[in-house]
């Protein structure tokens, strides 16, 4: 095959492919807010077999632990009610049955957010890898 043999205006120049793992992969930097890890499995499974939205002040909680790198948060339940999108007092008993299950302690003040304190809890029934 000599040069004259090749049409230059029919040559084209194909674009690197993405590999399959690459088109999966999460992306590095995640926009907008999120909640920082690690957060215990067996935290979150204590957290979901409990009633009404405590998952949801739950996964608040840990959200605030993540930002402040304390496990004692203040909580003002207004706001996290507001913003989840249900009413205080659906707050206050999620708080409350969560401090029950012993996933948190609340320091309650007049006038005053919650000092909510996230405990750690070591369930080896949850376990099951």
């Amino acid at each position: 095959m000599n040069n004259d043999d090749i049409d230059i205006a029919q040559l084209t120049v194909a674009a690197p492919r993405a590999t399959a793992a690459a088109a999966e992969r999460p992306p590095r930097r995640v926009q907008g807010y999120f909640v920082r890890g690690p957060v215990p499995w067996a935290w979150i499974a204590a957290a979901a077999r409990l009633p009404g939205r405590a998952l949801h002040i739950g996964m608040s909680l840990w959200f605030r632990v993540g930002r402040s790198n304390d496990m004692t948060v203040s909580l003002s339940l207004n706001a996290v009610a507001a913003e989840l999108g249900f009413d205080r007092s659906t707050a206050s008993r999620a708080l409350a049955a969560l401090s029950r299950a012993g996933l948190v302690s609340v320091e309650h003040g007049p006038g005053r957010n919650c000092a909510v304190t996230v405990h750690m809890v070591n369930d080896a029934a949850n376990d099951k890898t």
